[in-house]
């Protein structure tokens, strides 16, 4: 029931990606770029500024509860976005504001929903259950983008056709409020409520701090998240100024890299366990791979190539996701998980207005190209103050026993 709810509104939520996107290219008339660009910045600021917050309150309150009120949360500025485009009167700035509330909204929802699936499930089922949900948001991605190009063409292709598929997405948040109120609430292994206390943010951050593990994924998820995952700005820039095609062809690389995606996260779905090794090479083969895609000659090339880039971000995405659920305690999962969604989308901020620059100034190939290359660097720092840390570490439990020997040779 669970996953149903999220399909149909993850439906919506893509279709509101490709209809906003397009809805700024039709305002922004020669400033297209730089438009998208502080459009994602604003939609992902929140998450830099509210997310910690969000996870004590996650952690505090009974999540069937607050995922039900942020989803009235999102579907409030979609709709009013959507009216604004219907009756043509929407302009860009209208645009900025209600991205940054529609992210406030999901600013507190997501780490809710990231660690309500482990109140769901079983311990041991957690890595299956992690890589479903994945599926179950791909599945949507598969029909969102595809489905937003061809209703924009349909109702005319300007702004207003953009308003009514927004609209849409506004009404598809009344699918998972309706499967959370009817979820069996005896059935749902809550976590106890987190003290009410002052430090319980400054609690969970010394956790993270103190685990050189989850650090390295926090490290790898920065990279990828600020310059790799800008999929909403990098494929609206090579359709339109490189390859010159329409809201169709735009809608269908979205379509084409969801297949990639659901296969990432079917796979994922199999696998009983997760090591830091694997979200390294996830994270290194996503670089790759949105380097190659600058490169493509030709649209078909470039679509072809999605598949590839999707199924590597979303084994990275679903792998980093899941370490840092499986090695966290259940006490401090929320504030985990909003620390790591902060650092995940939050760097979008600061990476997607760049992104929108570079492709203004040096054309949209560089988007990927410079994204790509930042994906990598990232990785290949992370990776290396990662081992110097468990270097030390081991120096210091080697040097323990030691200690206690001579102690206890000196006393006797």
């Amino acid at each position: 029931m669970y996953a149903a709810g999220g399909v149909v509104s993850n439906t919506g939520t893509w279709m509101q990606r490709v209809a906003q996107d397009w809805l700024v290219l039709e305002l922004a008339v020669g400033s297209g770029a730089t438009a998208l660009g502080i459009t994602t910045g604003l939609q992902f600021l929140p998450f830099l500024l509210l997310t910690p917050f969000a996870g004590l309150v996650a952690d505090r309150m009974p999540k069937q509860r607050l995922l039900q009120l942020t989803n009235l949360g999102m579907a409030l500025p979609a709709a009013v976005l959507g009216i604004l485009a219907v009756t043509g009167v929407a302009e860009v700035w209208h645009v900025y504001v209600l991205a940054f509330l529609l992210g406030s909204a999901s600013a507190f929802d997501a780490p809710a929903r990231q660690s309500f699936v482990s109140e769901l499930v079983e311990p041991g089922d957690l890595t299956n259950a992690v890589g479903l949900n994945s599926a179950s948001f791909n599945a949507a991605r598969l029909v969102g983008p595809g489905l937003a190009g061809l209703l924009i063409a349909a109702f005319g292709g300007g702004s207003v056709a953009t308003g009514w598929v927004i609209l849409l997405n506004a009404v598809s948040y009344a699918a998972p409020i309706w499967s959370l109120r009817h979820l069996d609430a005896s059935r749902i292994d809550a976590a106890a409520p987190a003290d009410r206390g002052p430090g319980a943010i400054r609690e969970g951050v010394a956790y993270v701090r103190a685990r050189p593990d989850l650090l390295l994924v926090l490290g790898l998820v920065f990279f990828a998240g600020t310059f790799g995952l800008n999929f909403q700005i990098t494929s609206a820039l090579m359709a339109t100024e490189v390859f010159g095609k329409g809201p169709e062809e735009f809608g269908l690389l979205g379509t084409f890299l969801a297949v990639g995606s659901l296969t990432g996260a079917l796979l994922a779905a199999r696998r009983t366990q997760v090591r830091h090794r694997l979200v390294v090479g996830a994270a290194l083969a996503f670089g790759l791979s949105v380097m190659l895609a600058g490169l493509m000659p030709s649209y078909l090339t470039f679509a072809l190539l999605a598949p590839v880039t999707g199924l590597t971000a979303l084994t990275f995405i679903t792998s980093a996701n899941t370490y840092m659920q499986l090695h966290t305690d259940a006490g401090v999962r929320g504030r985990v998980m909003a620390l790591y969604l902060m650092i995940f989308m939050g760097g979008t901020p600061v990476g997607a207005p760049i992104i929108g620059w570079i492709g203004e100034e040096y054309g949209a190939r560089w988007t990927l190209l410079g994204g790509g290359l930042l994906t990598i660097a990232g990785v290949a720092l992370s990776a290396g103050l990662y081992l110097r840390a468990d270097r030390a570490r081991r120096e210091r439990d080697r040097r323990v026993p030691e200690t206690a020997v001579q102690a206890a040779t000196a006393a006797f």
